[in-house]
């Protein structure tokens, strides 16, 4: 099993003064501590059940670039980007950009995008759900053309792209994830097109992940892919406890804790778990987090 951390808050104490140094920190502690990825939510304001709106958010491309800097080994991905923030083009050349400035350690992850209040809040246009997963399809195909240094004219259902150029091309084909559990479409889109699907362990757990990755077997079957070729990824609450003290509410876990609630969704099929801490900015955390990986592998 591979583990990830997610990032999801950036109201840092003393920011945003010290946001940059505080993530820099949060990186290199991430990437020394052996995790396999470092992921960040793409979004404009915080989400309700997070925190506040007005709460600090950063841009998520900005904010993986920075952290590129500073490591070395950890792949870096947005869990996930709503296909409504760019436009395809754009977001495919950004991701590649992040490839190459990092050695290869982009990953594209995408979904169909939910959170209207922030586009209305930036009037950016919010299609209806029908038309952003026809956007999500267009882009995840016009992903595999541009990371294939194919520019040839690409017309989708809504997006044309007279020539999709995208060099340099990435030092590695950033691999795609696909966010989200819906069984009629998110999931027969991880099977068409995607390397990973993203589920989340919070309302499912280990009893319900079986069934999601039962029905995206169904859909593998359907479209002709190999079902082991897909990363099964999950979402997941895990909080080291060092002693210091965590926000109300949160639960901190042991090593042996965290090694058997790892173990129960590795047994659910997952195979990336990737770890939502609430004191992601304790250093102390990173060396019980070293362990677990040790111990998981």
């Amino acid at each position: 099993m591979r583990l990830g951390l997610q990032v999801s808050r950036f109201a840092f104490e003393g920011a945003p003064a010290s946001t940059g140094a505080t993530w820099w920190a949060v990186a290199r502690d991430a990437d020394q501590a052996g995790l396999a990825s470092l992921w960040v939510m793409d979004h404009w304001f915080q989400m309700a059940m997070v925190g506040d709106p007005g709460e600090d958010m950063l841009e998520g491309y900005t904010t993986l670039s920075h952290a590129a800097a500073v490591t070395e080994r950890i792949e870096l991905g947005t869990l996930v980007t709503g296909v409504t923030y760019r436009h395809p083009g754009l977001l495919l050349k950004t991701v590649t950009t992040l490839d190459v400035l990092s050695g290869g350690r982009a990953w594209l992850g995408i979904g169909a995008g939910w959170y209207e209040e922030e586009h209305v809040g930036l009037g950016v246009p919010f299609p209806s759900t029908g038309e952003r997963f026809e956007l999500l399809e267009d882009t995840l195909e016009l992903a595999h053309r541009m990371f294939a240094d194919d520019d040839s004219r690409f017309e989708g259902r809504v997006v044309t792209a007279e020539r999709p150029l995208n060099h340099p091309q990435p030092v590695r084909r950033p691999p795609i994830m696909v966010g989200g559990g819906g069984e009629r479409k998110t999931l027969r889109l991880v099977a068409q097109y995607a390397d990973a699907c993203n589920l989340f362990d919070t309302g499912l757990g280990p009893e319900g992940i079986p069934r999601k990755l039962d029905v995206l077997g169904g859909h593998c079957e359907d479209v002709g892919r190999d079902y082991d070729e897909i990363s099964k990824t999950c979402l997941a609450r895990l909080t080291m406890d060092t002693g210091a003290p965590l926000p109300e509410g949160v639960h901190g876990h042991s090593v042996e804790e965290a090694v058997h609630r790892l173990g129960r969704l590795g047994e659910a099929g997952i195979d990336h778990v990737i770890c939502s801490m609430a004191n992601t900015t304790d250093h102390a955390a990173y060396d019980l987090v070293a362990e677990v990986v040790s111990r998981v592998a």
